[in-house]
């Protein structure tokens, strides 16, 4: 089986070696050294400040719209991972989807700021595949009309955008650490933001709300890394260069072999990528449903990734948003990791031509 993504995973002698540290001392959780450790590493790595470290990449959202009190609607895109939306939901707040760029797939800012009003709290936007939002003009209109713009950058692990780290923008920024994704750390995630302050209030949101040993400062959740991920991380972390630059060598042999009758996402010019998904456009949901099962047969595991559009889930309202709606339904992400062999990626390519012809 070819599964559509595969964990990377250090030398096991390497990760037992650091977890060693945690298991002599006894401290499991609680931020420890090895926490405390992997953040300065992070910070180091991505070229950030404010980084913390959290338990998944969900309650980074979360804790995201908590830190800001926000109240009433939040701007967003139909086209990410149900969590953007089910985060904004959990808080009490209302989505209000914008539809997205027909060709980098992140939320258009042409049509965000008709979307404004005065319950307006917020824009929280989603960097698709690696592939930045249109940040500079999302933020003149957040400064126009003086809205915090938290970023979904899941995705985003090491891209840079006009020379720096993409997490330097927006108010906040977060990315999950879960499996899947290009780091890891099984489960994980974290947020990241410039502002001191801010960085202040999200460390007590997301340690009970502690301010002190025996002091409470306001509400919390318990959303702290363990010593177990930070090991996995800090074995991981060494190897970043080489996984995405194994990464961007699968990507290019996709380009190269697929036929050019199947549209690629259009990333933004100024981007450093790390290549994290191979997304791939059909020209009707009946040729993608061709593919995947040509695929299936051959024991290869693509994904419809994002699908359905987010405002088909039967919790929130319907939404004007053709493109996502129309998008969702032809893209289709091909299988991508390190260590997939370019032989594969062969059979693949030739699978995918065949169904096409």
């Amino acid at each position: 089986m070819i599964n559509v993504t595969k964990s990377f995973l250090p030398p096991y002698e390497e990760f037992i070696d650091i977890f060693k540290k945690s298991w002599d001392s006894g401290w499991l959780t609680n931020r420890g050294e090895l926490v405390k450790d992997l953040e300065k590493r992070l910070c180091d790595y991505l070229d950030v400040n404010g980084l913390l470290a959290m338990s998944n990449g969900t309650l980074p959202l979360q804790i995201a719209i908590k830190a800001l009190d926000l109240k009433g609607e939040i701007i967003t895109t139909p086209f990410s991972y149900v969590a953007t939306t089910s985060a904004i939901k959990w808080q009490g707040c209302i989505p209000v989807f914008v539809d997205i760029s027909p060709d980098c797939l992140t939320i258009d800012p042409t049509k965000i700021e008709a979307a404004i009003n005065k319950n307006t709290c917020a824009i929280l936007a989603t960097h698709v595949y690696g592939n930045p939002c249109d940040v500079i003009a999302i933020k003149e209109i957040a400064d126009r009309y003086s809205l915090p713009v938290i970023y979904d950058a899941a995705h985003c692990f090491g891209v840079k955008y006009n020379g720096e780290s993409l997490f330097n923008y927006g108010t906040i920024s977060t990315c999950s650490f879960h499996a899947t994704k290009v780091f890891q750390t099984g489960e994980g995630g974290c947020t990241i933001t410039q502002d001191e302050t801010l960085y202040k209030k999200i460390y007590s949101l997301h340690n009970f709300g502690h301010k002190n040993n025996t002091e409470f400062q306001g509400e919390g959740i318990n959303a702290k890394m363990n010593e177990l991920q930070a090991a996995l991380g800090l074995s991981v972390l060494p190897y970043m260069d080489d996984v995405i630059l194994k990464r961007k060598a699968i990507s290019d042999h996709y380009d190269h072999l697929l036929t050019s009758a199947i549209k690629k996402l259009t990333y933004r010019e100024n981007t450093i990528r790390n290549y994290s998904y191979y997304p791939v456009l059909f020209d009707s949901e009946e040729v993608l449903l061709k593919v995947s099962a040509g695929l299936s047969d051959h024991n290869i595991n693509a994904r419809r990734y994002f699908f359905p559009s987010l405002d088909e889930l039967p919790y929130v309202e319907l939404a004007d948003v053709p493109i996502s709606r129309d998008i969702s339904k032809r893209i289709l992400c091909l299988p991508l990791y390190p260590d997939l062999d370019l032989i594969d990626v062969e059979r693949i390519c030739g699978i995918v031509n065949s169904a096409l012809v």
